[in-house]
């Protein structure tokens, strides 16, 4: 009798293991979209900013006066050595130094918090002195520096949770790493969670000047 020959694995083609495909280029289209959209977010409000300090100029500027350009510019230096430390972080993977990657990607990500720890400290002085929306000694101040305040803690608390989102995904990054699921021959996922964190600190570079420099 003749035996019956199983046909080959579906995994097995002509003696060759089966490429997965993976489509980088597309992954990177996606993403750069995907930040479009936060950067339509901010430029709204941005533009929101704008009109409002032209109708306000005088008020924006008092409300400037109480405002901790020492904590702006501890924060602005924390996150471009944020950038720097992601950068590293994706140069070292692609030359296959994956605990270099590690150290570099953790760095970041301690820094990260490092931001929302001075962030802290800083709205805890405001709100301790009693400047924070719906407070009695806020609204005893002119429209011009209530508009300046809701501003000023509406787009910096949505950039900080942008923060703490770029900080889950680099968490998930550093455990792929670990784990082998990002190499120097398939790092697409860091690159992307690199691309987020530097739109992240790039926000930040245009909030500093227009809420702590306009005294």
């Amino acid at each position: 009798m003749s035996q019956i020959v199983e046909p080959a694995s579906s995994d097995v083609i002509h003696g060759h293991e089966a490429h997965v495909h993976k489509d980088n280029q597309g992954a990177k289209i996606g993403m750069w979209l995907f930040l479009l959209t936060e950067l339509l977010l901010f430029a709204g409000l941005f533009l929101l900013y704008s009109a409002y300090r032209y109708f306000h100029s005088d008020a924006f500027h008092r409300a400037g006066l109480d405002m901790h350009t020492l904590f702006g510019t501890l924060n602005t230096i924390v996150l471009l050595t944020s950038s720097l430390t992601m950068a590293l972080s994706i140069a070292a993977i692609q030359r296959g130094k994956k605990w270099l990657s590690i150290t570099f990607l953790s760095s970041t990500i301690l820094l990260g918090l490092s931001f929302l720890t001075v962030k802290y400290f800083e709205w805890s002085s405001e709100i301790a002195k009693g400047i924070y929306p719906g407070s009695a000694k806020l609204l005893d101040r002119s429209n011009g520096e209530i508009l300046f305040f809701g501003l000023y803690y509406t787009m910096t608390g949505l950039h900080g949770l942008h923060v703490i989102a770029g900080m889950i995904v680099l968490i998930f990054m550093l455990v792929f790493i670990v784990r082998d699921k990002i190499t120097k021959d398939d790092y697409i996922k860091l690159e992307n969670a690199g691309l987020y964190w530097h739109l992240v600190d790039i926000i930040w570079i245009f909030l500093f000047p227009l809420f702590y420099l306009i005294n």
